[in-house]
Parts: C-alpha cells; sequence; structure tokens
C-alpha cells in the first residue's frame, strides 16, 4: 500500500474555488448545464482524455493504460421545480424534481433559469391567517402551492418564462461558522467536487498510479441514479466508488438506534454492507488509518440510495464501496457540511487510488 501523510487542512476562510463554483450553479436533474460547465472548467485540463455522453455525464480518465480499472462518482444534479401549468392570472404551478419536503417548499425565493436568463420566483401558498384550524394542522399538496413572479397575466407570465422550465432554491453557499458551510445543494456537488478533485491532484503524480482512474460526474442520481447506470456500462470498471452525501445524526431528534451515529466533523462516512465490496471496503478503512484521518463507519443491509446501487449492478457487477461525507438537514434549502470532512475524503480516495496494484479487481 503506498505511504502517505495526511496534508495540512486549508483554513476556515480558504474556500475551494472549484468547490464554491459547483455550489454556485444551478443544476436540477436533466438540466445539469451549469455544473457541467464548472467541471469543464476545472477537470478537463487534468485528465488524459475526456468525455460527455447523451445523458450528461462528465467522464474524465487519467492514466488509461493503467489496471484496474477505478471508477469515482459523485453526481452534479440536486433538487428543483419543473413548471408545468400557467393560470390566467400568472402564477406558475409546478411539479417537483427528486425527493422534496413539502413543508419546505412554501415561502421561499427560487431562481427559474429560462432561455433569456434566471429570473426571481417566490413559492407561494395560502397564508395560515386564511385557513380554517383544520387546514393548518396539513402539510399542502405540490398542486396547493405556485411560483409568484409578479406577472398579472397568463399571457404576461408565458413571455417570460416557459412550460418545462426549471427552477431552484436562491440560496446560495456561505460559511456558517470555522469550517462549517451552509448551501442549497452540497448533495451532491461535494461528491461531485471529490472526484474531480481526486484526478486533479493525481494528475501531476499519475506514473505513481498502477490503475486507471476515471472520475465521472454523474447526472440524474436524483431521479433514479440514471447517470451512474449508463456511465458504469461505458466505462466498464473492476472496482467503483460512490462519493456522496450521507446523514449525520449529531443533532436532536434522531435516534442513533435507527439511523447509527455518526457525526459533522468525523471524517468521510465508510459504508459497509451487500451493497458494498468487501475489499474495498478493508481497503478503505486502512488508508484512513494510515493516513491518520478521522473517519467513521456506517452499516446499510440494503441497496443504498446513492450512485452506489447503480454501479454494483454494471454489465457482470463492479465491485463497489461507498464514502460520505456528513451532512445535517439533507434536501432542504440549508445544508450543512464540515468542509474539513470534504478535504479529508479527497485525501483518502488520493490514497485508495494510489494503493491499488495490478490486477487487485475486488473479486472474493
Amino acid at each position: 500500500m503506498a505511504k502517505s501523510k495526511s496534508a495540512p487542512l486549508a483554513a476556515a476562510t480558504v474556500v475551494p474555488r472549484f468547490l464554491s463554483d459547483l455550489l454556485a450553479a444551478r443544476s436540477p436533474s436533466g438540466a445539469e448545464h451549469e455544473a457541467q460547465a464548472v467541471f469543464d472548467a476545472y477537470v478537463k485540463a487534468a485528465a488524459d482524455t475526456y468525455e460527455n455522453d447523451a445523458l450528461g455525464n462528465r467522464i474524465a480518465t487519467l492514466h488509461p493504460a493503467g489496471d484496474p480499472v477505478l471508477m469515482l462518482a459523485g453526481h452534479i444534479d440536486e433538487l428543483g421545480l419543473q413548471i408545468s401549468y400557467v393560470n390566467k392570472d400568472g402564477y406558475l404551478y409546478f411539479n417537483t424534481i427528486g425527493g422534496h419536503d413539502r413543508v419546505m417548499i412554501p415561502g421561499r425565493r427560487v431562481i427559474i433559469s429560462t432561455e433569456n436568463g434566471p429570473i426571481l420566483g417566490v413559492t407561494g401558498k395560502r397564508a395560515i391567517h386564511l385557513m380554517d384550524e383544520a387546514d393548518r394542522k396539513k402539510v399542502p399538496e405540490v398542486h396547493e402551492m405556485w411560483i409568484d413572479i409578479g406577472a398579472k397575466t397568463k399571457k404576461e407570465a408565458l413571455a417570460r418564462v416557459r412550460l418545462g422550465d426549471v427552477s431552484t432554491y436562491q440560496p446560495g453557499f456561505e460559511l456558517l461558522h470555522g469550517t462549517i458551510g451552509v448551501a442549497r445543494a452540497f448533495d451532491d456537488k461535494v461528491g461531485a467536487y471529490v472526484v474531480g478533485e481526486v484526478l486533479r491532484r493525481l494528475a501531476p503524480q499519475k506514473k505513481k498510479l498502477a490503475a486507471r482512474l476515471v472520475a465521472v460526474a454523474t447526472s440524474q442520481e436524483e431521479i433514479g441514479t440514471r447517470g451512474a447506470t449508463t456511465a458504469t456500462y461505458a466505462v466498464n470498471p473492476h472496482l467503483a466508488i460512490a462519493v456522496d452525501v450521507g446523514h449525520a445524526t449529531d443533532h436532536p431528534d434522531c435516534d442513533p438506534r435507527k439511523y447509527g451515529e455518526t457525526t459533522l466533523g468525523g471524517g468521510p462516512i465508510i459504508c459497509r454492507g451487500p451493497n458494498i465490496n468487501p475489499f474495498i471496503y478493508d481497503r478503505l478503512a486502512a488508508c484512513a488509518r494510515q493516513l491518520g484521518i478521522p473517519h467513521q463507519f456506517e452499516a446499510d443491509p440494503r441497496p443504498t440510495g446513492t450512485d452506489a446501487r447503480a454501479m454494483q449492478m454494471g454489465r457482470g457487477g463492479v465491485a463497489t464501496g461507498l464514502v460520505s461525507i456528513p451532512l445535517r438537514y439533507m434536501h432542504t434549502p440549508s445544508e450543512l457540511v464540515d468542509l474539513a470532512d470534504v478535504e479529508r475524503t479527497v485525501q483518502l480516495l488520493v490514497s485508495f487510488a494510489l494503493s491499488l496494484r495490478a490486477g487487485e479487481h475486488g473479486r472474493w
């Protein structure tokens, strides 16, 4: 196994520009254009080959003659809303893209991506003052909410937006305290950043690699791991690791007997279970110990809710792992991540890639 020392963490005020640009990109599933452009800008020049595909994946390869083939995947899509109907008074109705908590939707500023540029809107519903006691206890259905762009008629609204336009919540990235940041879409811009950054850091030392490294920014994970399905078929890896976010359970009202015990700032979470190949699990744990970085574990007895489930079942089967970055308040407009955990995840996967030797294909 390659020996490596853990690099010092960046100062709290230093945020990687690559990551901050990904977080600023608006990229609901099926409309990942802005995040694709960021990944292109930061990763393409470091890769030996660089491809896109019909689903919008970005596939960057380093050391193409290497063995084994190692695929790292982080998804660039996020939750969103898609305009589906405009009423006579110019209010926009929508369907959800991905798994929304409906209680979070009303009263938010949203940015609608249109052919003429971004438009600001506000998600609305009936005010509490206009509800009876029974209605106040209900969470509104999606069709009972709308987006208000200040239009007065359907014609006026449709002059500014089109059916099928998508929107995201407005809040962007900010540092909350120290290395803890808050953003709309850490899920999973941090994973896409990690896989791209691993390739960028290994590019100057690719002669040390036995493996072919393929870093994939996957599309459409939030609606069914669709990009990972096609990318895994195309790459045909021996080994694959999904990099996503995982629930930090160190907050009130989260029972560790049901959800396990993982903490923000506790380091990358290494998963174990049927979705995870034992060789990859053992090697990740060994690399984390050798680096001396904080790390933690989770047990998942079924296919995980990540790209790992699609990657494992690619072609004739792929030795698959999952590394998660602890996150609080998943699928809300204000997700929390410790940037120190993000950096440690990059370090772990750099070490893992360098540790591989020819013929290590994860068969057991």
